[in-house]
């Protein structure tokens, strides 16, 4: 009698713990399902549409567009930027190919249309997925030192 106590007692014990596993398999594949459905519907929507703040927009450039400041953008540039804008600004670099959007800076009619503070903002928060922010990588004057950099390939 003692036996067959044990048994009952341990069969209960597995079913319980099969029937856990069995909940715990269910949610996680719930959970995947769910996500893969959402990853799927975000892959298919519109991208949301890109806003700079009016006050970021409309800060002026602090640092004057000196030799020493365009040395300074030009060397950073050449390392962050030229692989996708291109060495001379006009959106043909390396990998700049593989984007529709990229600007040319070299075209002063677009570049009369951008402020300042709107290079600044997309150097410094980048834009959607198709450039990445410069983030906390530069000082703030290092940016402004690109943008004047920036600048110069719509006036040569």
């Amino acid at each position: 009698m003692k036996h067959k106590l044990k048994h009952k007692q341990w069969n209960s014990a597995r079913f319980k713990r099969a029937g856990l596993v069995l909940l715990a398999t269910f949610v996680f594949g719930c959970g995947l399902t769910l996500w893969a459905q959402q990853t799927k519907n975000e892959k298919n929507a519109a991208p949301a549409e890109y806003k700079i703040p009016p006050e970021d927009a409309a800060k002026a450039n602090p640092v004057k567009p000196t030799d020493e400041s365009l040395a300074r953008g030009k060397k950073i540039y050449a390392v962050d930027c030229a692989m996708c804008h291109g060495n001379r600004g006009d959106g043909k670099g390396d990998l700049g190919g593989d984007y529709k959007t990229i600007p040319d800076f070299t075209n002063a009619e677009a570049m009369k249309n951008r402020t300042d503070g709107e290079l600044f903002y997309v150097t410094r928060n980048g834009k959607g997925t198709d450039m990445p922010p410069e983030d906390n990588r530069a000082k703030d004057d290092d940016v402004w030192n690109m943008v004047n950099y920036v600048r110069s390939f719509a006036k040569k």
